[in-house]
């Protein structure tokens, strides 16, 4: 089952959001040491996230630019390595995101490009630079003992992005069993029904909904804490998050929905 229904738009406009995002990265990163390792992303140092993210901005910038229809290979894309210094690595890092909302704005927001899901619009990228940028600024926070915290509404929006994206992807093994379902329920102050997410297992994949319901499982805390304990960047077990139900499901759940 592959069919997701959006929860309510994020409030801020996404490119907006991910500005915010990109240079809050480049922040942190910017006086950094840059062979800090990176402790959610095994084998990984600072560097090579600032690679990641900053190579990848400029892979959606390209893929969008060139309406591709098939893939880029992200090795070929123009200036896809940052500076050894960490002040010019930042600056790179924030030019990154200023071709891809470029590109986008150039092309139209609606223009069918490739994405790893299929054709989508252009405007999709921005939506999933968004998300990727900032569950990696959690990494780089997390690797450098800072703070980290995310508006509630793009927290909210990264969690129902997180769910499409593994509701579209076809999987070795189904997140969840047949029969078996998941609630989440963001405890953040004004989110209404972009705030809670009915996760339902059956057949070779997950379908899911805005709402509430009970489920086999269910799993409370802020959007920030639910978004960072489904990409594993917190453990299940952590006290902001709550696990009621059958725990054996959400454990499941985290085992299989590595992407």
């Amino acid at each position: 089952m592959a069919l997701d229904v959006p929860a309510a738009p994020v409030a801020q406009n996404f490119p907006t959001a991910l500005i915010a995002q990109n240079r809050a990265l480049a922040d942190l990163t910017r006086t950094a040491d840059p062979d800090t390792p990176v402790p959610t992303c095994p084998d990984w140092m600072l560097r090579q996230l600032v690679t990641h993210v900053g190579r990848g901005d400029r892979w959606a910038a390209t893929i969008v630019g060139q309406r591709a229809e098939s893939v880029v290979d992200p090795r070929m894309v123009p200036d896809g390595k940052p500076p050894a210094d960490p002040g010019d690595a930042a600056d790179w890092l924030i030019g990154g995101v200023r071709l891809l909302i470029d590109a986008v704005d150039g092309v139209g927001p609606e223009t069918s490009v490739w994405t790893f899901l299929g054709p989508r619009p252009a405007a999709w990228w921005l939506r999933r630079r968004l998300h990727e940028t900032a569950v990696h600024r959690a990494d780089a926070a997390l690797a450098l003992n800072a703070p980290f915290d995310l508006p509630a509404d793009v927290a909210a929006d990264g969690v129902s992005e997180w769910l499409s994206l593994l509701a579209a992807a076809s999987r070795p093994e189904p997140p969840l069993e047949g029969g078996t379902s998941m609630h989440l329920h963001a405890t953040d102050d004004g989110l209404g029904a972009a705030g809670e997410w009915m996760v339902r297992g059956g057949g070779d994949g997950i379908a899911w909904e805005s709402g509430h319901a009970k489920g086999t499982v269910a799993v409370r805390g802020a959007a920030v804490d639910l978004l960072l304990t489904l990409t594993r960047r917190i453990p299940a077990g952590d006290p902001r998050v709550q696990v009621l139900g059958d725990a054996a499901v959400f454990d499941g759940w985290l085992a299989r929905t590595a992407f």
